[in-house]
């Protein structure tokens, strides 16, 4: 009999189904269970009320980045909460014998940067994390994807969750990316036709010519968004650039045992023939440099694009557009490029590595920030850090006026003192621009790629990062 064609969700599914459950649910055996400060402490104090053990710690891993102050990282923090937050992460890690990267550790950072970085990330894993851009380490051909606080408590105990079965779209993008384009832009530009409900119920499978060419971190890119788009999860097919990408990782198998890995990878991805629920493509060449205008990722235009006029749109979406431009001050039917910033921000899980940085360097050199813009950098990890560090990427953006910060989650979320003022507008490279999102419940976001970032916070409004010479 000729085995059937399968996807690369099939395969890792099943071969990490326990059980099916009486309500249709499957029980997974979770391969990679990541932990943070913000999500864990009600978990292990549930934990603690059972009397119940941490089932692998072997399979834990735990860092602080979500609460963690990056302008000041010496102990004790200025922030009660974040104190409290990490002395807890610390005890409990200690009590259940996980290891933890914390500040002293050299390699502590953003918990979706430091698992790839240290070979933890795998293709064919399960990879679960109390929080939802665990999505980001669907890039390497894992089924990534987050959890809430009480299945974090579930997966100390058991190292299972439950999950519902989904299906799969392909979404195919062709060709070479345009001079200013980025991945970020891609999956923007994904979310805008697909919309931000269009995932539901479906793991995206990211597959073509560009994702071919992707490096590991603009693949992380755009598996991170999927979440932005409804999927519960994303994930590309692990291939050569995977395979080198993890070879001499901390974590990763050594010497005759890696090739043996390899193989084991590289069979995980989806066959030829595969069946899909729902295929979509996209030509790489039509997308522009993206900006988002509105209140959720879907909300977004090219940069050379005019904003959109609810009068031209019929349905419950009119009220949804007229609210969101009055929010962010926008005109309808007016232009995105010319609004004026007040902050820009670099950083994020969604755009915090060190090829991030080396692209928003390339557009700041030899400039300066505009005198009304607060602009900050925020790197990934300490990794990611010292590596910019070592080729002066630091010194291009403090002498452009950049504050230059320690590795953490940032004015991603504003869960700690980088945050927005006011009604201020800031240029960002992270993931979300939900109302009060970034600290201010009157704040506004545009999201776009670290080099629009960079440009705009030189200029001093949002603008076509094509504009500037590389």
């Amino acid at each position: 009999m000729v085995p059937t064609a399968g996807t690369l969700l099939r395969k890792i599914w099943d071969a990490h189904t326990v059980r099916r459950l009486p309500n249709g649910q499957t029980q997974l055996y979770v391969g990679l269970h990541l932990i943070h400060e913000v999500t864990t402490p009600q978990a292990f104090d549930m934990l603690a009320a059972e009397g119940w053990p941490v089932r692998a710690p072997h399979r834990t891993f735990a860092t602080v980045d979500h609460i963690l102050p990056t302008d000041g990282q010496s102990r004790p923090f200025t922030d009660l909460m974040a104190e409290t937050m990490t002395t807890a992460l610390e005890k409990n890690c200690r009590t259940h014998g996980i290891p933890l990267f914390d500040v002293s550790s050299g390699v502590q950072g953003i918990v979706h940067v430091i698992g790839p970085e240290l070979g933890l990330t795998q293709p064919g894993m399960t990879i679960a994390c109390g929080d939802s851009h665990t999505s980001t380490h669907g890039a390497f051909g894992a089924l990534a994807f987050g959890i809430g606080t009480s299945q974090v408590r579930d997966v100390l105990a058991s190292q299972c969750v439950a999950l519902s079965p989904l299906q799969v779209r392909r979404i195919e993008v062709e060709g070479p990316l345009s001079p200013g384009v980025f991945a970020k832009d891609v999956i923007l530009a994904i979310i805008r036709r697909l919309g931000v409900n269009g995932g539901t119920g479906f793991a995206y499978e990211y597959a073509g010519s560009t994702l071919d060419a992707m490096s590991m971190d603009e693949r992380m890119t755009i598996c991170n968004m999927s979440i932005e788009g409804g999927a519960r999860m994303g994930y590309v097919n692990p291939d050569a650039t995977t395979v080198a990408y993890l070879k001499g990782r901390r974590f990763a198998p050594e010497g005759p045992s890696f090739q043996e890995a390899a193989d084991r990878w590289l069979a995980m991805a989806s066959d030829e023939g595969a069946s899909y629920d729902d295929r979509v493509s996209f030509a790489a060449g039509e997308i522009a440099p993206t900006v988002t205008w509105g209140t959720h990722p879907g909300q977004s235009v090219a940069v050379d694009e005019l904003l959109p006029d609810p009068r031209s749109i019929e349905g419950p979406e009119r009220l949804s557009v007229e609210a969101a431009l009055a929010f962010m001050q926008l005109k309808a039917g007016g232009a995105i490029a010319g609004q004026r910033v007040n902050v820009a921000f670099i950083g994020s899980c969604t755009n915090g590595r060190l090829s991030d940085l080396r692209e928003a360097a390339a557009i700041v050199k030899g400039h300066k920030v505009a005198r009304h813009v607060r602009a900050l950098v925020v790197p990934g990890s300490q990794q990611v850090r010292s590596a910019a560090e070592r080729e002066g990427i630091d010194q291009v953006f403090l002498e452009a006026g950049f504050e230059w910060r320690g590795a953490g989650c940032s004015m991603c979320l504003a869960m700690n003192p980088d945050r927005l003022h006011g009604d201020e507008l800031c240029a960002s490279s992270s993931n979300r621009n939900f109302r009060g999102r970034q600290g201010s419940p009157t704040g506004r976001t545009v999201l776009m790629s670290p080099a629009m970032v960079a440009a705009a916070a030189v200029a001093g409004e949002v603008v076509d990062v094509r504009r500037f010479s590389r």
